[in-house]
């Protein structure tokens, strides 16, 4: 069963540390397999929504995204990353 990757932006710190991130984790995303459906800023927000940066990914499953993520590869993205900006990612199986 799919798996969704979300990744919502809550603060931008550094967007230069971004860039290097995303540099490095696009290509371990596609990797494990993962493929991007959403990549970037919301166009409306409601409720508690913030209006920042979001991805979604869609992998094969739960395990290829929590592999991707737990990866040598994407962790070095994570390095690139560091303080650069805070996140909420979750992982979540899919229902079809």
């Amino acid at each position: 069963m799919s798996a969704y990757w979300v990744n919502t932006v809550m603060e931008m710190r550094d967007p230069a540390k971004v860039a290097a991130y995303a540099e490095l984790a696009t290509p371990a995303i596609a990797a494990a397999g993962g493929r991007f459906l959403v990549r970037g800023t919301p166009a409306k927000v409601y409720e508690s929504g913030l209006l920042e940066r979001q991805v979604i990914i869609v992998f094969p499953s739960v395990e290829a995204a929590v592999g991707c993520y737990e990866s040598e590869q994407y962790q070095a993205a994570m390095v690139a990353l560091g303080d650069g900006a805070v996140r909420d990612l979750r992982i979540s199986e899919g229902v079809e």
